[in-house]
């Protein structure tokens, strides 16, 4: 099964618009937009180019850019990668390209913005549904289940303002049942949950049942960029039809050397380990005052509610020291504002006891 949009691919070959990545090196360049040849004197410096100089599409592809998205590929068990420069840019493209004009997009209210915003730039017609709710999610596949069009669900695997997690499973046995394509944006969980982190889809064995799976790169991993992990096909499709990925200046080469080291170095399991010993610590110490949240989730969500409250209290802990921030409408629902904490590996034990000290405090 595929969707309906994959279709234009075969006109674009027919017609030989089809587009495809070249790496082929030229000796004269007369294709980027290097205009004053500085990448190639920073090059010459660094012994590594320092700028792509084009779109993947002309002059910025390489053969880093194309290692290292086998190295993802095979790293998160896909069929294929693309690289983006940003997981909005990936979402963006993504979403924006995949839907005809009668195609349909079902997504969780609390989905990212950047799903929405390639929502609103595609074709097709967008349904929100209850956040982590299969029912009401049924609900509205049963109306869009004749098989005329596509339908696609979009979720993320671990929500980046509450802290919880989509129900994977249930979700995924809907896509089935009803023939839905399933997109999950794991960006908050790879690298930290799963074998190796390679995320919560391959850590509850659903990898091979979704259709696509976003996964950045400026997270856990640390660094910068995205990348869209799905069949061949849809590698393909994106190439050819993902506005943001065709009409942008490619990452230099030397990035996806690193997105591959910063991969490699989170492979060290007491990092992960250290993390949640971390996020346990500051749970059992806070947990009358947490909402939302999964016990294990780095995310923690703390009181929501009165944003005047929230902001003197951020004001008082940011006094002493501690980086926090009140997340306010239209970022989350008007009346939810709250105060969300990001933990990690590098938080120490006396950090996280003096800060639950302080939460404790301004109950």
């Amino acid at each position: 099964m595929q969707p309906g949009s994959f279709d234009k691919l075969e006109q674009r070959k027919d017609d030989g618009s089809y587009r495809k990545l070249n790496s082929a090196a030229f000796a004269f360049d007369f294709w980027s937009n290097d205009y004053l040849g500085i990448s190639r004197l920073l090059s010459e410096q660094q012994h590594t180019a320092s700028g792509s100089t084009g779109s993947r599409l002309i002059s910025g592809n390489s053969s880093e850019a194309e290692a290292c998205e086998s190295f993802l590929a095979d790293f998160f068990e896909a069929g294929a990668a693309l690289v983006f420069n940003s997981g909005y840019d990936a979402n963006l493209g993504l979403f924006s390209s995949l839907t005809g004009r009668n195609d349909i997009v079902l997504y969780d209210e609390f989905v990212h913005a950047s799903v929405r915003d390639g929502i609103r730039l595609g074709l097709g017609k967008s349904f929100s549904f209850h956040h982590n709710d299969p029912a009401d999610l049924e609900k509205k596949l049963k109306q869009f289940s004749d098989g005329k069009v596509s339908v696609f669900i979009a979720v993320e695997s671990l929500y980046s303002m509450d802290g919880d997690f989509a129900p994977l499973q249930e979700l995924a046995a809907l896509a089935e049942q009803y023939g839905a394509f399933l997109i999950v944006d794991e960006a908050h969980s790879c690298g930290v949950f799963g074998p190796e982190g390679k995320g919560l889809c391959i850590e509850q064995k659903l990898h091979d049942r979704i259709f696509a799976r976003v996964v950045t790169f400026g997270k856990a991993y640390g660094t910068h960029g995205a990348c869209v992990l799905g069949s061949q096909k849809l590698k393909d499709f994106l190439v050819n039809f993902a506005r943001s990925f065709i009409y942008t200046t490619a990452l230099p080469p030397q990035h996806y050397q690193l997105i591959r080291k910063a991969i490699e170095k989170s492979l060290n399991p007491e990092l992960r380990q250290q993390l949640f010993t971390n996020i346990s610590s500051f749970v059992q110490q806070n947990k009358e005052l947490i909402r939302y949240s999964d016990p294990v989730s780095p995310i923690q969500v703390l009181f929501p509610g009165d944003v005047t409250r929230l902001r003197q209290l951020c004001s008082g802990l940011q006094k002493q020291g501690f980086g926090v921030k009140v997340i306010q409408s239209p970022t989350v629902p008007k009346g939810k504002e709250r105060i969300r904490i990001c933990l990690h590996a590098f938080n120490s034990p006396e950090e996280i006891t003096l800060f639950g000290n302080l939460l404790q405090a301004a109950r």
